[in-house]
């Protein structure tokens, strides 16, 4: 079964950064156990988020914004250090929305948003396991 095990606890670091989104500051780790995945997945206390980096077009913000912060802290966090592929990494992101009672279709459009666009956050990083 999937859950998040620890609540999502923050700190503000900067609110001038990321189109006004701003930039937030773990305090407490952020446990994730994924079915998914397979795995249980800790954030730690210091990792820096910007939430989810949604384009600031109306519609796209509208539809997906400012939902899911548990989620996409996770995903953030999943992209930076690569413990999964990218495509479980993004599914893991639907699977963590849906846990935190996001309705259907916007797990659905974040989860499109990611597997189109998120390539070009990928980046370099860790090495998958």
């Amino acid at each position: 079964m999937s859950a998040f095990l620890t609540e999502l606890q923050v700190e503000l670091v900067s609110d001038a950064t990321n189109s006004g989104r701003g930039t937030w500051r773990l305090t407490s780790p952020l446990v994730y156990q994924s079915a998914v995945a397979k795995l249980k997945f800790t954030v730690p206390v210091g990792f820096e988020t910007d939430f989810a980096s949604v384009p600031r077009t109306p519609v796209a913000f509208l539809l997906t914004a400012d939902s899911a912060h548990e989620a996409s802290a996770l995903h953030d966090w999943l992209y930076t250090e690569h413990p999964v592929a990218r495509e479980v990494a993004d599914a893991v992101l639907r699977e963590a929305s849906l846990v935190t009672g996001v309705p259907a279709w916007r797990a659905f459009l974040m989860w499109a948003g990611v597997r189109a666009f998120g390539w070009s956050h990928w980046g370099s990083g860790p090495a998958t396991a």
